[in-house]
Order: C-alpha cells, then sequence, then structure tokens
C-alpha cells in the first residue's frame, strides 16, 4: 500500500519499533524520520504535532498520534480506511 505515512521516530523506542512493525505487517511503505539527536528535526516535530514524545504519526494530512492511537485505529477497523483515502484509493 502507497498511503503518505510520515513517522518520527528515535532508534531505541518501542513504540517506534511497534508502529513500524504494524504498518510493515500491512504492507504500507512509509517515510521514517528519525530525531535522534537532531534538534531542529525534533523542534519540526514538535511545532508540528504540537507533541514531544515520539512516534508521531501522519496519515495523509491526518495527524494520527503516536503507536497507541495507531494501534487503536487497527483494532477498531478504521485504519485501512485512514490508509486507502491517504493513498487515492
Amino acid at each position: 500500500m502507497s498511503a503518505d505515512v510520515t513517522l518520527y521516530t528515535t532508534r531505541f523506542c518501542p513504540y517506534c519499533v511497534a508502529a513500524k512493525r504494524l504498518l510493515d505487517a500491512k504492507g504500507v511503505s512509509y517515510r521514517d524520520i528519525p530525531v535522534d539527536g537532531d534538534a531542529q528535526l525534533r523542534q519540526e516535530m514538535t511545532k508540528r504535532a504540537g507533541q514531544r514524545t515520539v512516534p508521531q504519526i501522519w496519515i495523509g494530512e491526518t495527524h494520527v498520534g503516536g503507536y497507541t492511537d495507531l494501534a487503536a485505529l487497527e483494532q477498531r477497523g478504521l485504519l485501512d480506511g485512514l490508509l486507502n483515502a491517504a493513498s487515492g484509493t
């Protein structure tokens, strides 16, 4: 699936790893923006999300939030619809 998905992550964050695994399992490609040690990228993420924690996830223009928010969408059966809308299908 080629939805426009962006994640701001850090290398050793277990929630970041879990978010990537969930998306990988669904066959979703994503843009991973690591903010480890990059103050400018972390500031960009904080300004864009209004949050300082990782991961911060967008599907298209929709800010999903973090991993627990992404997993909740999947559990409620809403993630595929959001991914399809973002990919234009």
